[in-house]
């Protein structure tokens, strides 16, 4: 008799990780085949490193050596399907050759780079036309292994669209046949090898090897330890931990669900354990593991895309992004803060958490490597000059304690790991350019854009909203990286015409495309907390929802007032800027949870929200309104009877 499927609430962190986040299901038996994934992902690093010191490679050679590499790994480290990851031993034949195919097609840009220039203007030979077609398939697979199909199904319908969408009666164009799309899709640098691939080889493999160094010195159980000492002691403890321990994990990491999982196997059960129901507890580390990527100094692999696609320097891009950040776990801390108070849960005993002086004195050595690799991006040195020093300060301090010293075996570990955590952000990025690539060669863009702009009628804020839930619609399936490409390309366009600044209209599309991981019905970041916390997973996402609802308005607020990314901002503009968001998040957050300072009446709801939504735009009248509403119920709740509630017994915690 078949053995029957084990329950989720008996499911490992591993298993929960397996089921919910694509990246993570490599086979675990490699067998002889270790050893050449091992030397191809040390490889791989040390290439990067050595072209990082000594300079990078021309655009065309350095992305085909990383995504030819990559694409060898790929294949021998993903099954053609998911189940078979842990079951099978070794690499089969046909992965074994779909791997080495998938070297030579990529170096084979290498070894014809010169006379593939010359052939651009020629005409390409019978042999580079098949190199190309194996070269757009094999990305195509080696992404449905690593990333999942979601976004190979958008690959292949824009590349049917280029193909066949000269009959179309709204978007037509003048038909491509096979050999055309893919040699130019293949050889030319508006696809596969285009932007995303080449921030991918140069700034995000370094910054993503960053993050491993960074693991291997500890820093993320000392950002657990950091943020249950500042927050742990008040109302709500637990779960204000939860969202400062994410905040801090997404300055240095850009995965919602490993994220999630990886703090929420400790904070999840914490806060169970205080009082919190499942679905809450695992929502809160959803919702704050998401905003993550868009913590800076590191924000994901995405933001150094926007870089190149702005034009702006990646140490502005940081300095923008900034304030919208911590708006974001602002809005979500108030909706912890909310629930905390209408449950009546307090803080820990001061008995139960660590002392933050000690911490900063005995291990405060674990932030060198983040505060120099901010310190050199804002003092005006490249991101692959700060990546750099970031690796090099973290290779020091791993030797301050005994436990986190490298030894040859662990440094050569780090460096396949570095390699490994890259694998699908870089068969995203190359999936995500035969998107793109399609999009340019077509001129598919601004058909769209032009569309969004005509269905909104013109209306600004229509345009923004049709915007929005498209990136939340891709961003169900697709990898922010690859979201932020699409949207960036066929999105951002229709904001801009409608005089949106170039860099609101990215960070509008980058945002939300973050936050799709928490918005049902397709939320894996809430689906993986829930696999933890042993509770429903749709009314999880539903929460995890609620809790960032306030966090949801700051994208349209920095459209509307760009002073919140530093736009032309003064002192003053900016305090009032930052007033009128925190207030808007108040009354959001408020009526969305049911709290205030009271348990909120249905009118008193529907009040504060009409309130926070007032203070969107920054216009005096509707500001006043949106104040005033505010403080009316906070007037007439200060009147009320204080509610009667079960408080968890703490002699040391806080009401805040």
């Amino acid at each position: 008799m078949a053995k029957s499927a084990k329950p989720e609430n008996q499911l490992s962190v591993e298993e929960i990780l397996e089921k919910y986040d694509r990246e993570s299901t490599y086979r675990k038996n490699l067998g002889l085949w270790a050893w050449v994934v091992t030397f191809l992902g040390v490889s791989l690093t040390v290439f990067h490193l050595y072209t990082a010191w000594f300079g990078i490679l021309q655009s065309q050679i350095q992305g085909a050596v990383h995504l030819g590499t990559a694409l060898g790994l790929i294949f021998l480290l993903y099954p053609i399907k998911t189940g078979l990851h842990r079951k099978q031993t070794g690499v089969p034949w046909y992965d074994i050759i779909l791997a080495f195919l998938a070297i030579f097609v990529c170096y084979y840009n290498v070894f014809e780079f010169e006379a593939l220039l010359k052939r651009t203007s020629f005409g390409y030979t019978a042999m580079d036309i098949v190199v190309a077609s194996l070269g757009v398939l094999l990305v195509l697979e080696a992404t449905r292994r690593c990333v999942g199909l979601p976004i190979v199904v958008v690959a292949i319908v824009a590349i049917a669209y280029a193909l066949w969408g000269n009959n179309l009666p709204l978007f037509s164009h003048r038909g491509f046949n096979w050999s055309v799309l893919s040699s130019d899709l293949y050889f030319k640098t508006d696809g596969i090898f285009g932007i995303p691939i080449r921030v991918s080889s140069t700034f995000i493999f370094l910054f993503l090897f960053f993050g491993v160094m960074l693991t291997k010195t500890g820093i993320g159980r000392y950002f657990n330890d950091l943020a249950f000492a500042m927050t742990g002691r008040f109302t709500g403890g637990p779960a204000k931990a939860a969202v400062a321990a994410s905040a801090l994990q997404g300055m240095i990491t850009g995965s919602s669900v490993a994220n999630t999982v990886g703090s929420g196997s400790f904070t999840i059960p914490m806060m169970k354990k205080t009082g919190y129901k499942p679905e809450f507890a695992a929502a809160t580390e959803a919702s704050a593991s998401t905003g993550g990527q868009i913590m800076p100094p590191v924000m994901g692999a995405a933001a150094f895309i926007m870089a190149e696609y702005t034009g702006v320097p990646y140490s502005q891009i940081m300095i923008y992004a900034a304030i919208p950040a911590v708006l974001y776990f602002t809005g979500v801390f108030l909706g912890v803060h909310f629930e905390s108070k209408k449950q009546g849960i307090l803080g820990l005993p001061a008995s139960e958490l660590p002392r933050l002086k000690e911490l900063l004195i005995k291990q405060g050595y674990l932030l060198l490597p983040l505060l120099m690799i901010i310190y050199t991006l804002l003092s005006g040195r490249t991101p692959i000059k700060a990546a750099l020093i970031g690796i090099a300060v973290a290779f020091v301090v791993s030797f301050f304690s005994r436990e986190t010293r490298f030894s040859v075996r662990s440094f050569i570990d780090a460096l396949e790991q570095g390699a490994r955590a890259a694998l699908p952000v870089i068969a995203a990025c190359a999936c995500a350019g035969i998107i793109v690539g399609v999009v340019v060669l077509t001129g598919l863009g601004s058909k769209i854009a032009g569309g969004i702009i005509m269905l909104a009628g013109n209306v600004l804020i229509l345009t923004l909203f049709y915007t929005m839930i498209a990136c939340i619609i891709l961003g169900m399936g697709l990898p922010t990286t690859a979201n932020y490409v699409v949207t960036a390309t066929v999105a951002a366009p229709a904001l801009i015409a409608l005089d949106v600044p170039a860099m609101a209209a990215h960070l509008f599309v980058f945002y939300f495309g973050i936050v799709a991981d928490i918005t049902p019905p397709v939320c894996l970041a809430a689906y993986a907390g829930a696999g933890i916390a042993r509770a429903n997973p749709f009314k999880t996402g539903v929460i995890a929802t609620k809790l960032a609802l306030a966090a949801f308005l700051i994208p349209y607020m920095f459209v509307y007032n760009p002073v919140l990314i530093l736009v032309d901002s003064t002192p003053v503009t900016l305090f009032f800027a930052l007033l009128s968001a925190l207030v808007g998040m108040i009354g959001i957050s408020s009526s969305a949870m049911g709290y205030f300072i009271r348990r909120t009446q249905v009118w008193e709801r529907i009040v504060l929200f009409v309130g926070g939504v007032m203070l969107i735009e920054p216009h005096i009248i509707s500001d006043v309104i949106g104040y005033c509403l505010v403080a009316f119920v906070l007037f007439v709740q200060s009147r009320r009877p204080q509610d009667a509630k079960k408080l968890v017994p703490s002699d040391t915690s806080v009401t805040l």
